[in-house]
């Protein structure tokens, strides 16, 4: 066995410690970075406060109805993005969870709209990247 020092990262969450405050941080800037590049999301993209804004009316029955908005459905990575975004909630990022529990309810037969409604979120990822969270060690408690 090895000894490696204090962990820094692990399973794409960065860890930062500051022993003098108590404070640990953990962050999931360099994951999301790829999550963004995976799905196009790029400088010209703009970043985003809200995770989710109320003109984005998701239904079922806005699942594609012709074969062209078929078409354009199989070439989008919906539940692939669905799922990249499910494994930032269960590590770092619970303000997430709320959109992500109302878009993953598409995944069977998404249309457009529901796309749409992922970028928007892509969005606010790349407008939140440091978000994290952070544990303090309570000064009440000896």
């Amino acid at each position: 066995m090895k000894d490696l020092g204090e962990v820094k990262k692990v399973l794409g969450m960065e860890i930062e410690r500051d022993r003098k405050s108590g404070e640990v941080s953990l962050t999931q800037k360099e994951y999301l970075k790829k999550v963004l590049q995976k799905f196009n999301i790029n400088d010209d993209t703009k970043s985003l406060r809200t995770p989710l804004v109320a003109h984005f009316k998701l239904k079922v029955t806005m699942s594609p109805t012709s074969i062209e908005e078929r078409e354009y459905v199989t070439h989008v990575p919906y539940t692939s993005a669905v799922a990249t975004l499910i494994y930032a909630i269960l590590c770092i990022r619970p303000d997430l969870s709320q959109v992500i529990s109302m878009i993953s309810r598409y995944m069977h037969n998404p249309d457009r709209g529901h796309w749409e409604a992922i970028k928007w979120i892509l969005g606010y990822v790349k407008g939140t990247m440091d978000v994290g969270l952070i544990f303090k060690k309570d000064s009440t408690c000896k």
